[in-house]
């Protein structure tokens, strides 16, 4: 953050340093999957921003306040992982996903290596086709962590491909 950076910005930036670790392992031992975590992190983070004119703080600290919506968050990611994971179990399976087919590219096996929070974007958005809207109302989760997700996904896809690349 330069010198032009807002007050309230520098604030929440310190305060992020400050509690990000404890809300993480907070976080971690809430949530099945550990990548989940730093987004439970990223939204009670969020919600700080959007509602910082309203939020309680205890002996003038937010972290009460922050422990709280990510407990909240996490509850709400797991929910969203169980109806995730319903709607597998229901959708019929895509041959063109099949791992049956070859994988000359490598691109199947290193989907299936990303986490399966990851996955579930990439197989919706890249092979599906769906629009993140859609793929935020299906999982039950924000839009934003669907491009978030996605985002990261891609970048890790790209570096093992890469990888696989310069092996070959």
């Amino acid at each position: 953050m330069g010198p032009g950076t807002p007050r309230h910005e520098l604030a929440l930036a310190a305060l992020f340093d400050r509690h990000e670790t404890r809300l993480f392992r907070h976080a971690t031992r809430l949530l099945t999957h550990r990548e989940d975590a730093k987004d439970a992190v990223t939204v009670a983070f969020f919600e700080l921003w959007r509602k910082r004119a309203s939020v309680r703080l205890v002996d003038g600290s937010p972290l009460p306040w922050l422990l709280t919506t990510v407990a909240h968050s996490a509850r709400n990611l797991e929910r969203s992982s169980r109806r995730y994971r319903a709607l597998l179990d229901r959708a019929p399976v895509a041959e063109h996903v099949s791992t049956d087919a070859p994988d000359d590219s490598g691109v199947l096996s290193a989907l299936k290596r990303l986490p399966e929070r990851e996955q579930a974007v990439v197989v919706l958005s890249v092979l599906e086709g769906y629009a993140e809207r859609e793929i935020a109302q299906a999982l039950g989760i924000p839009a934003g962590t669907v491009k978030s997700r996605l985002a990261r996904a891609k970048a890790k896809l790209r570096d093992e491909l890469a990888l696989e690349g310069a092996r070959a």
